[in-house]
């Protein structure tokens, strides 16, 4: 007589959820630890370091790079990067500085005009980042090369336009501008609150949409995604196109800072948002993206910096140096904990 059929009780009955190491739950918060010890060791170096204004100052100079490394998070969540944002954004800078200049003498007002520069700069970033998008996923190009090749064509577009010189906003646009850069709410300068906004809108969009699982899921298995009937060409073109918004957001708040655009605006600024997103804990090599790891990975590099501008411990001129040591030993921490 044939043995009676047995079954199995992990089969038939869910396995219970597996408890994550503790290591493991904590690890999201080394970056967070990390400016704590910063923001301590920076107090003790230079008492200046906890005031109110300095804290104000290193978020509203964080803002620029924060928002390009939100979009910069979508990016390399799907497994793709972008080396040419900071070209990109002195381009996108000096474009919408020609089109409010010859706007003005139109006739028009000039707060008028400057929201015209604004939606300008937010649509011809878009339009950059489509384009990449096209490139990369029709055109089957790594983003490495296309997004190399269009860091040396901004530039150089933007070179070509000032003339080897700046490109500079008429005073009055200026003044008209000034507060976008300059001006607060309640004590708290409007380039904070921006990126505030798209920090959680951004946080929003990748854990809680769809659009966000499917950037996840390609940067973790694009054959997988194609093969669970993801529209994979779409959602990277799209997260190219939301990196491009974000560049656009940056660089209309940081055009009345200094009120032109030169052909070394925004230079490293690409080294600057890849850092961030990097030291922040979003993977290397796509698949697990953290908004509010990138944020706090961009306020570390710019306490980093400020700390050396109160301190003189080194030269300010290594800022650089010093994020790339940083890029490549996370990129080592990653690659041993995988």
């Amino acid at each position: 007589m044939p043995p009676a059929p047995t079954t199995d009780a992990a089969a038939t009955t869910p396995a219970a959820p597996s408890r994550r190491p503790a290591w493991r739950r904590a690890e999201g918060l080394g970056p967070v630890l990390g400016l704590v010890l910063l923001c301590i060791a920076g107090t003790v170096l230079n008492p200046d370091f906890a005031t109110w204004d300095n804290a104000m100052n290193v978020l509203t100079r964080t803002a620029f790079i924060g928002i390009i490394a939100v979009g910069m998070c979508f990016v390399i969540t799907s497994g793709g990067i972008d080396l040419s944002v900071g070209s990109m954004a002195a381009l996108i800078a000096g474009s919408m500085i020609i089109v409010m200049n010859k706007l003005g003498p139109l006739g028009a007002s000039p707060v008028w005009v400057v929201a015209a520069g604004v939606l300008f700069a937010l649509v011809l970033g878009a339009l950059f980042g489509f384009a990449h998008g096209l490139l990369i996923t029709k055109g089957r190009i790594e983003p490495f090369i296309v997004t190399l090749g269009t860091l040396g064509i901004f530039r150089a577009l933007l070179t070509w336009f000032a003339d080897g010189g700046a490109i500079t906003l008429d005073n009055e646009l200026s003044e008209a501008y000034g507060p976008v850069y300059y001006g607060s709410l309640l004590g708290v300068p409007v380039p904070i609150w921006v990126f505030a906004a798209v920090a959680i809108a951004g946080a929003v969009i990748l854990n809680r949409t769809r659009f966000g699982r499917y950037v996840q899921a390609i940067g973790s298995n694009e054959q997988v995604a194609r093969y669970a009937a993801v529209d994979v060409d779409r959602i990277k073109t799209l997260t190219y196109a939301l990196l491009g918004v974000c560049v656009g957001i940056a660089t209309l708040l940081y055009v009345p800072r200094l009120g032109s655009a030169t052909p070394t605006t925004g230079l490293l600024w690409e080294l600057e948002a890849i850092a961030a997103v990097i030291v922040g804990g979003t993977a290397l090599k796509g698949g697990e993206g953290r908004i509010a790891g990138t944020v706090v990975g961009a306020v570390l590099l710019s306490v980093i910096s400020n700390i050396l501008n109160l301190t003189s411990i080194i030269s300010v001129y290594l800022n650089a140096a010093v994020q790339g040591l940083v890029i490549i030993a996370v990129a080592f921490l990653q690659r041993r904990r995988r």
